[in-house]
């Protein structure tokens, strides 16, 4: 019998690869594996593990005559039809217990640079500009924020923020029980409406999320806000971030994920001009999509997902 092989296009940790080669997988490298071609050899391979950039899809779920599973480095498994997936007796994984401590350190330092000025001050003084009163800033303590989805990463970023004297409203719909010390749970949004100055998004992106906050949202909060959002870039429509920094009702905003990534690939349309006005805002932070990409997330995913696939073959 011929040696079974994974087809591995994401950037992984070498901890995956011994997992997989412990199974008897024959391990192949192809990171940049354009769509067209996985369709073309999909078929000759057992398992799959894939990153942002190759969707699986019907078509390649069906070109993979042999895929017994897929698995998914990190979080946000929309690129995978994982319905479809299922009827086909196709097993799907993720990692996001992987990168999830990564993508809440990271809302935490933008939250403090927003409160704090650090990095409008810091582009200031590289122009010769010592601006103390115009940069005096807020300390967090004390401050009210509302978590929307409080999985992994919502988890530790609420952590985090109740380790530093917050008070934190959470949110989420597939939980009756919150159980983590200091986090109030909401049956709904009202309260986090009424209360929160601080608007943090930790949620998958489906069609139930898909623009979740809108104009709509944006006139309920009762409050001014920080906004930060890095989950998807979707479950933010642009357009309302946009409209609510305009006229200050979003005291500042921070963003790892967005709408159009990168939002330049739409040269001159709305979006493209939006993101570019954003960005030129000193009550903005912008990031490429990189909150979940340290070199320990890495590790972790890999080794985590290495372990799922284990369970799964083994067991």
């Amino acid at each position: 019998m011929s040696q079974p092989k994974a087809l591995i296009v994401a950037r992984c940790h070498d901890v995956l690869k011994s997992s997989l080669e412990q199974l008897g997988y024959d391990c192949v490298f192809k990171e940049a594996l354009p769509y067209e071609e996985a369709i073309k050899e999909i078929h000759l391979y057992e398992g799959l593990v894939t990153s942002n950039h190759l969707p699986v899809d019907k078509n390649l779920l069906n070109a993979g005559a042999h895929l017994k599973w897929v698995g998914r480095l990190g979080s946000g498994m929309e690129i995978i039809d994982v319905p479809y997936a299922q009827t086909k007796a196709i097993a799907c994984f993720s990692s996001p217990e992987g990168n999830a401590n990564a993508v809440a350190e990271q809302a935490l330092g933008m939250l403090l640079a927003l409160e704090s000025n650090i990095f409008r001050s810091f582009q200031e003084i590289k122009n010769g500009q010592w601006l103390r009163e115009e940069n005096r800033g807020f300390e967090i303590e004390g401050k009210t924020a509302g978590i929307i989805g409080l999985g992994n990463n919502g988890h530790l970023f609420a952590k985090k923020l109740i380790a530093m004297g917050l008070k934190v409203l959470a949110y989420d719909t597939t939980r009756n029980n919150y159980g983590l010390p200091g986090v109030v749970g909401c049956d709904g949004l009202d309260d986090i409406y009424e209360q929160a100055e601080i608007l943090s998004f930790h949620v998958p992106l489906n069609a139930e999320t898909y623009h979740y906050f809108d104009t709509d949202m944006l006139s309920k909060m009762r409050q001014q806000f920080i906004l930060l959002n890095l989950s998807r870039g979707p479950v933010v429509a642009q357009p309302a971030l946009f409209e609510g920094m305009k006229c200050g009702k979003i005291k500042g905003a921070a963003l790892d994920v967005w709408e159009e990534e990168p939002f330049w690939k739409t040269s001159g349309s709305v979006m493209s001009q939006q993101a570019k006005a954003l960005l030129d805002m000193p009550n903005f932070i912008g990031t490429p999509h990189i909150g979940g990409y340290t070199y320990d997330a890495l590790y972790k995913m890999s080794r985590v997902l290495g372990e799922k696939i284990s369970r799964f073959i083994v067991g």
